[in-house]
């Protein structure tokens, strides 16, 4: 395993260590609210300080983007760890396990590390760039289907912008009519990884941001499935539109929800 792979596993079991312990008294968590259906509680900042000690501890002068504490821009900007301590803390405050820590590293305009680990299930995702995805220790494939008739399809609802929400409503019917199933399971990050996985032969949101896409985004091409914004350029981490799929599924969920993509905002 990659030694800088090697940090953030350990980063992410010390993340996912806090966050099953705390599970265990859901309602001994404080919880406050970050805007519309967006929660933050204490063991989203908890999870997310150990990872980001764990990482400074062994590369002091990288560069940090995470979701509760913000950027950190006094580090090397070549190497930029992108974190997600808690993705689904809304399933995760009802008790729903379905949620995860997700930590990538960008090197030079590009994921080089992913790591997405579900702690309730103990199911660790890796990637290394040009090394392959892996799950614990078996290697990832994306789905062969290549009809989408067949395929089940990951989504999530833009709730952070709701002004997407009739778009995202039109395209949710096309999909609906021409496949096997929709899950909308409220995790992004193990979304992405349960497509790189085969579980879902493609996902769609709007509205993500990059740490919700950074690691997953690694294990979908490394596991050789495909990823692209809503237009097809590629650059989600900019837009927060996300597609993803097996090869063959790919352009043809693209084509039922593509449309109108969310303004582009600033790369990390």
């Amino acid at each position: 395993m990659h030694p800088m792979l090697n940090t953030a596993v350990k980063a992410a079991r010390k993340a996912g260590s806090i966050i099953n312990r705390a599970s265990l008294d859901l309602d001994l968590v404080r919880v406050s609210s970050k805007g519309h259906s967006d929660f933050v509680t204490e063991v989203d900042r908890a999870a997310e300080q150990a990872i980001i000690s764990t990482l400074k501890t062994a590369y002091p002068n990288h560069s940090i983007l995470a979701e509760e504490s913000g950027a950190s821009d006094a580090g090397d900007p070549d190497y930029l760890w992108i974190i997600d301590p808690l993705d689904g803390t809304t399933n995760f405050i009802h008790g729903f396990p379905q949620f995860a820590v997700s930590i990538g590293l960008k090197h030079r305009g590009h994921i080089t590390q992913a790591v997405v680990y579900d702690p309730s299930r103990n199911e660790l995702f890796t990637a290394t760039r040009g090394r392959g995805a892996f799950l614990n220790d078996r290697r990832l494939r994306a789905s062969k289907r290549d009809q989408l008739h067949d395929c089940l399809i990951g989504t999530g609802f833009p709730f952070r912008r709701i002004e997407l929400l009739e778009e995202y409503v039109e395209g949710f019917k096309r999909v609906a009519n021409n496949t096997a199933g929709v899950r909308r399971a409220g995790a992004a990050a193990l979304d992405l990884a349960y497509v790189a996985a085969g579980r879902l032969d493609g996902f769609w949101e709007f509205g993500l941001s990059p740490w919700d896409v950074a690691a997953g985004s690694l294990l979908i091409v490394e596991a050789g499935g495909l990823i692209g914004d809503s237009r097809g350029d590629g650059d989600f981490l900019q837009s927060g539109d996300v597609v993803c799929g097996a090869p063959k599924i790919f352009p043809k969920l693209q084509a039922l929800v593509g449309g109108k993509p969310a303004p582009r905002r600033a790369a990390p």
